[in-house]
């Protein structure tokens, strides 16, 4: 499906140029590059492996001299490669993230997030892959241009306030195309029915962080009694109280740390940089490539 098939009108995200989007995007990038020294967005570096008798043309700066020392002989160090471990990223692009009771939507700050973590991963020679999480389609395969991140987040910048969400659909769609580990991270509101199972199937055999975003009227709306709203994806119409929060936090929390998922939650009201950084360090001491 392409961009202009959606129903709805394609609105862009925000006023701001492309450039000075760009430039948000790689400040951020900067931002959490601090707090990447021990993730396992850097990848597992270059460990030792062995020691091996020296052979001529070897360079002598490897060269093993505490063996050497011992044995008589001289002895050479070598090293693990390092490994590419691919950096998934799926992006909920259905309305219910669209909309906003303050000035910051939960997608633009969704994307905004995801462009930063994704130069990150290329700084640490991650290859970035993206999948749209609503009714357009939208799969790059994972890349170390720098260019293509650029083109899906700007492409990304157009939204459509009636898009319906497919995030359970493309999980599904993703998991038998995963061949090694992978590290996953999905942006989303988590109001699609099933959602949190099939993340969790997913993180069964990859490394797999939930940004879960979230709108201060989510949680209550102060002043408001009964309230009968609805539903922007499906059109289904409920009735709520004010006070209520729309969604069952604790049951969430609980059942994505059950299922052994990464989980962070980002209110669009309050900061969020540094628990961001300390999400993805203890992630990367903690992951499973760690166990």
């Amino acid at each position: 499906m392409r961009d202009d098939d959606l129903p709805g009108l394609l609105t862009e995200l925000e006023p701001l140029s492309a450039r000075q989007f760009v430039i948000g995007i790689r400040r951020l990038a900067d931002d959490l590059t601090y707090g990447f020294d021990n993730s396992r967005y850097r990848g597992t570096g270059i460990d030792y492996a062995q020691s091996r008798p020296y052979e001529p043309g070897d360079p002598v700066k490897s060269m093993d001299w505490r063996v050497t020392a011992r044995t008589g002989r001289y002895f050479i160090k070598e090293y693990d490669a390092p490994r590419r471990i691919p950096a998934w990223f799926l992006i909920d692009t259905s309305a219910s993230m669209t909309v906003s009771s303050i000035g910051l939507s939960k997608y633009e700050l969704a994307l905004r997030t995801a462009g930063g973590l994704a130069l990150a991963c290329l700084d640490r020679m991650s290859p970035v892959g993206v999948l749209g999480c609503g009714s357009r389609e939208l799969h790059i395969e994972p890349s170390l241009a720098k260019d293509l991140v650029m083109q899906w987040l700007l492409r990304l910048r157009r939204f459509a306030f009636d898009e319906g969400t497919a995030l359970v659909r493309r999980i599904a769609q993703l998991r038998p195309q995963l061949k090694s580990l992978s590290l996953v991270t999905i942006c989303t509101d988590l109001h699609e029915p099933g959602a949190i199972r099939a993340i969790a199937m997913l993180a069964q055999q990859h490394e797999v962080a939930v940004l879960q975003l979230q709108d201060p009227a989510e949680v209550s709306l102060r002043g408001a009694g009964i309230v009968r709203a609805q539903e922007a994806e499906s059109g289904r119409t409920f009735v709520t109280h004010g006070r209520r929060p729309l969604l069952d936090q604790e049951r969430i929390t609980h059942e994505l740390r059950r299922g052994g998922v990464g989980h962070l939650l980002i209110r669009t009201d309050q900061p969020f940089l540094p628990r961001l950084r300390q999400f993805f360090r203890a992630r990367g001491l903690a992951g499973k490539g760690a166990r």
